[in-house]
């Protein structure tokens, strides 16, 4: 069985999407960077080992970043999972992890990276928004991607019912990114994405109904 950890920095959703999907592999820990992330009782709760590393306690983002992976390494993982992790990670950490750290951000990536996403889809008057799961690179919000999901925007739609529409979908699709990659289907192949036993066209896009 593989392992897999979670790096988190409030409530972590998906990673509560991720556990309860009941994903092929062992979560082996949950870490955030903040003591106070309401995600770590919820791990914790389910018997899920948790860890903080605190960014506030590093001098550095270097240091931070070597904390935070000899922390991960800990656990030996075969994958590691940001989910809500809001703090930029240095490319020699990016390196260190590649081909096993991948992430979710809240746009139809390259479309909209960095932060205030729906706001941003709301003044580009775009209609369809949606959510990414991609290999992590050191270059932000740029990588491979490996699975995507469509909503609609709607008439009066707010950054917040936005957010709430595409955060349904993220929760449907991080766990299928994690189940491929522990199954052994999903790998990252000289900075392409191949994912076996799977059309391309049916698997790696959700458009919902309605």
């Amino acid at each position: 069985m593989k392992n897999y950890v979670i790096l988190i920095s409030g409530r972590g959703s998906n990673m509560e999407a991720i556990i309860d999907a009941q994903v092929p592999g062992r979560c082996a820990a949950v870490i955030s960077n903040r003591p106070a992330a309401a995600g770590l009782a919820w791990a914790a709760a389910r018997g899920v080992p948790t860890a903080v590393v605190d960014h506030k306690a590093s001098a550095s983002r270097e240091a931070f970043d070597a904390a935070l992976a000899a922390e991960i390494d800990r656990h030996a993982p075969d994958l590691v999972v940001l989910a809500g992790f809001m703090r930029v990670l240095g490319e020699s950490f990016v390196r260190r992890y590649e081909g096993r750290l991948i992430n979710i951000h809240p746009s139809l990536l390259p479309a909209f990276p960095g932060l205030h996403t729906h706001a941003a889809a709301l003044a580009a008057g775009v209609r369809i928004h949606g959510a990414t799961v991609h290999f992590v690179t050191p270059a932000l919000d740029s990588g491979p991607i490996i699975i995507q999901a469509a909503v609609p925007v709607l008439p009066g739609d707010s950054p917040d019912t936005l957010a709430a529409r595409v955060l349904a979908q993220e929760h449907v699709i991080y766990p299928r990114a994690v189940d491929w990659f522990l199954q052994g289907r999903l790998r990252l192949d000289q900075g392409r994405v191949v994912l076996t036993d799977e059309p391309m066209g049916a698997g790696a896009l959700i458009v919902p109904a309605g």
